[in-house]
């Protein structure tokens, strides 16, 4: 029996749900780049980086390659970058309007309302 659609979706959206591997796809978007290069961003254990970054090529979101006694990860394609840069645009349309709000609030308890 095949997973529906959505199923499938929400799965792939729990994959991304972690802030180190978001880091990860937002740094590789620049290009490929070699764990040393990604835990001096990151800044966390290497253990910790390197579970994350198996759950994301086990995904088939990233790929890697050794290069002598490096290993560099690179995205698979290039729609990552497009939906890392769709997530940016939606969150700061969302920011905004609640920048807004909080203004009007702002206005409203100086106005006494």
């Amino acid at each position: 029996m095949s997973v529906p659609l959505y199923q499938a979706k929400a799965e792939f959206f729990r994959m991304l749900g972690h802030p180190v591997r978001i880091r990860v796809l937002e740094l590789l978007q620049d290009g490929p780049m070699p764990v040393r290069a990604l835990l001096a961003e990151i800044e966390v254990e290497p253990a910790s980086l390197s579970q994350q970054l198996a759950v994301l090529r086990r995904s088939g979101i990233v790929t890697s390659r050794r290069e002598g006694s490096t290993v560099v990860y690179e995205l698979a394609g290039g729609d990552v970058a497009d939906l890392m840069g769709a997530a940016r645009r939606i969150l700061t349309e969302l920011l905004a309007g609640k920048n807004e709000l909080l203004a009007e609030l702002r206005e409203a308890q100086v106005a006494g309302r």
